[in-house]
């Protein structure tokens, strides 16, 4: 703040020095005139300024250090202005220490639940390698090997067929479940991680060659019969009892198989193993009805040679999957 002040008194006294009226009629008169005004007395108030004017330059004020004061009192400058800039930045830094440290603790806190979310995902693929073949063998094996025939065969009639495919079914449900499994333990720890797994052409041209051959036989046998090509002949529903649960099944193996290679699941390996195993023991089940219906022998030996083709697939799976072991393995070992 600054102010400014006056002499509170001041005397003006005004003189007029005599001046010749050239213009007054009056030539010869040369006498001086005075003329003598009063004193007069101004006061004049102080003015008290609180802002500087835009024109006035802004006062450079020192600051003497105080021993008893901090050390770090106008450490940035001996100006008032750059001192409170220096708090200022000082201030504004203690913030960002502070979000660093919770971004450090955020982000061991995200650490820590992502390993206890792997730990958990782990002991859930340990039960899945126990609870999906146990599954398998509950919906599969056990209904085919410890349910006796009578139970499910109860002449040739509809009533026979749905039993024989609503035991299919359930084995198709234990096959969907296992292979769900199967595909969750195949799949790396981490999600970022992509597992695609592509089947190879040759692979699946064979896979599919070896199905519809399967397909297709009995499917022919039954039209030489219908034909007259074969005798004797054999009734639909006869023939319905004994392989169309077979043909339903494969044509889900097929469909399934498709399915695999179009997601690139790591289960198309394991997936043609398991039906074929089951198919073997669906058709030596076959062989028993045909014993009960009193089958003619070209179709018992359709059944028998049916069963060698698959069993023959079945061995070549597993080749298969010796060799891909082994081609893992390079793999892993070239990288």
């Amino acid at each position: 703040m600054a102010s400014f002040a006056q002499p509170p008194q001041t005397i003006a006294n005004i003189n007029i020095a005599q001046r010749r009226l050239k213009s007054l009629p009056y030539k010869s008169s040369r006498a001086l005139y005075r003329f003598t005004f009063p004193p007069i007395c101004l006061k004049l108030q102080p003015i008290f300024c609180t802002k500087l004017s835009s024109w006035e330059p802004s006062p450079s004020i020192t600051y003497v250090h105080n021993e008893e004061t901090d050390d770090n009192f106008l450490k940035s400058g001996s100006n008032i202005f750059e001192t409170m800039t220096a708090e200022s930045t000082t201030e504004t830094s203690i913030p960002n220490d502070t979000s660093e440290t919770s971004a450090l603790n955020d982000r061991d806190g995200v650490l820590d639940a992502s390993n206890q979310l792997s730990m958990h995902s782990q002991l859930l693929k340990w039960l899945m390698w126990l609870l999906g073949p146990s599954v398998l063998l509950a919906t599969g094996m056990v209904p085919t090997l410890w349910l006796p025939l009578s139970s499910v065969y109860l002449g040739t009639n509809v009533a026979s067929l749905l039993s024989l495919v609503g035991l299919d079914c359930i084995f198709n449900i234990g096959v969907t479940l296992f292979l769900l499994m199967a595909d969750a333990c195949a799949r790396p720890k981490s999600p970022t991680q992509s597992c695609k797994s592509q089947a190879p052409f040759s692979y699946r041209f064979w896979n599919m060659a070896a199905s519809i051959i399967g397909f297709v036989i009995p499917l022919a046998m039954f039209m030489a019969s219908h034909k007259g090509f074969l005798q004797p002949q054999l009734s639909f529903i006869s023939f319905s009892v004994l392989l169309v649960p077979y043909l339903l099944l494969l044509s889900i193996q097929m469909l399934t198989e498709m399915l695999t290679w179009h997601w690139e699941s790591p289960v198309w390996l394991v997936t043609p193993v398991v039906y074929e195993a089951y198919r073997v023991l669906q058709l030596m089940r076959g062989l028993k009805l045909g014993a009960e219906i009193v089958a003619p022998a070209w179709m018992v030996h359709t059944i028998r040679g049916l069963v060698s083709w698959w069993v023959l697939i079945l061995g070549m799976q597993l080749m298969r999957v010796a060799w891909f072991a082994g081609f893992t393995a390079r793999t892993q070992k070239q990288a």
